[in-house]
């Protein structure tokens, strides 16, 4: 199993992830280092497909050039209806 499988910390029951941003440029920058980048920013999207609240930790990251088109996939994520609520170390 690719250990990019484990970036969300999900609940089921109440439907809630949690995501640190830090994580995410680090597995974002390890997706460059395979060649698996646009896989790796569609496995966020499907991700979130499955959750209505998310947590975000540690969102000084998302500044990232890098990172984008994460600011993409959470925008759609709120046009479905998704909450956010984001926090900074």
């Amino acid at each position: 199993m690719n250990r990019r499988d484990f970036l969300f910390l999900t609940s089921r029951r109440d439907s809630t992830a949690e995501l640190s941003c830090e994580q995410l440029y680090m597995r974002y920058l390890d997706s460059t280092l395979d060649g698996t980048t646009e896989q790796f920013f569609e496995n966020i999207e499907q991700n979130l497909s499955s959750v209505s609240f998310l947590h975000l930790n540690d969102v000084a990251w998302l500044n990232c050039e890098e990172l984008a088109p994460v600011k993409s996939i959470l925008a759609r994520f709120r046009e479905r209806g998704g909450r956010v609520v984001e926090t900074v170390a």
